[in-house]
């Protein structure tokens, strides 16, 4: 059973006054949970009902376990219908990303992504064509927000997303930048290399102009229909299956 200190703990952390203060953020059923069980992650505590126990017999580190009741459960979840348990994760402290972590891979820039839920397929999407970095404006949504955790389903327990000071960090990363704009190149006629930044703008305004003057190529997907636009993670997909995609043939 839930203590009251508890209950106020867990669901303070639907809030990131508090996510910060106690250094810890909410992931969600055991699938999503048992990524970070076996990444770099710190489980601080897993609660789990009864139905869980089994799958706990041989975790790969020491964590807290507390069996509570569905009862308990639905009294913390932040989901509609909860899972079968949830976890408080300590928040790590990644270290700032030099020109040797970038070179020869892939990097997602993202300016402004403020929907939890494309940030969340964007770290899903990262996560399925091998990029491990993202590098995130300081406005945007903030990545252990449970929404964001809840859509990357475990991915992000693989990736590493810092905020940065946009502008600085393409200015000293010394390498090509390709920015998602509408009047870019068409990306199908677009070679990427083996290395780059990756910029994806805002859902509304796109990338702001002073990151636009940073942009060395600006690429863009064609439009054959008649939509006026396309949502920021499904355009990140695509760029990403052309870019790194390729890169494994």
């Amino acid at each position: 059973m839930l203590s009251k200190s508890q209950i106020s703990l867990l669901t303070s952390l639907q809030h990131k006054k508090f996510r910060r203060e106690h250094g810890l953020f909410l992931v969600e059923g055991y699938k999503s949970i048992s990524e970070f069980i076996d990444s770099h992650y710190h489980i601080h505590t897993l609660y789990h009902t009864p139905d869980v126990a089994p799958k706990l017999l041989k975790l790969s580190q020491k964590i807290n376990l507390q069996e509570i009741s569905l009862a308990d459960l639905q009294k913390v979840s932040g989901l509609k219908t909860p899972a079968d348990a949830i976890a408080t994760v300590k928040i790590p402290q990644f270290k700032a990303l030099t020109h040797t972590d970038l070179e020869n891979k892939f990097s997602l820039v993202l300016d402004g992504i403020q929907d939890p839920g494309n940030m969340g397929t964007i770290i899903r999407t990262a996560d399925w064509f091998g990029i491990t970095n993202i590098i995130c404006s300081d406005d945007c949504v903030e990545v252990y927000n449970p929404k964001v955790v809840q859509a990357t389903m475990g991915s992000l327990a693989r990736i590493n997303v810092l905020y940065a000071g946009l502008s600085d960090f393409i200015s000293n990363a010394n390498l090509p930048v390709y920015g998602a704009l509408l009047n870019g190149d068409n990306i199908y006629n677009t070679n990427f290399g083996m290395e780059a930044l990756l910029v994806m703008g805002n859902e509304g305004n796109g990338i702001r102009p002073e990151i636009q003057q940073l942009i060395t190529k600006a690429v863009t997907i064609p439009r054959i229909g008649q939509a006026e636009s396309l949502n920021v993670a499904i355009a990140t997909a695509i760029i990403c299956s052309e870019a790194a995609g390729k890169s494994y043939k």
